[in-house]
C-alpha cells in the first residue's frame, strides 16, 4: 500500500475534523472529542460460493 487509508469521520463522535497522528502508521486524532484511534487493515476476505437461502411457499 503506498497511501494511508483515510477515514471519512470519526468513529466516536462522527466529527470530520481529523488529523493523522505522530503515533504511528494508521493513528488518527480526532480534533473535536480528543480522541485517538487507528485503523489496520486485516486482509481481504475469502469469498466462496453462496448458498442460497430457501424461500417459503408452496412450489
Amino acid at each position: 500500500m503506498t497511501e494511508r487509508a483515510a477515514p471519512f469521520h470519526c468513529p466516536y463522535c462522527g466529527d470530520e475534523d481529523l488529523r493523522p497522528s505522530e503515533e504511528g502508521h494508521g493513528a488518527w486524532e480526532c480534533r473535536a472529542c480528543n480522541r485517538a484511534f487507528q485503523l489496520k487493515f486485516l486482509g481481504l476476505l475469502a469469498r466462496g460460493p453462496r448458498a442460497e437461502s430457501p424461500r417459503g411457499g408452496a412450489s
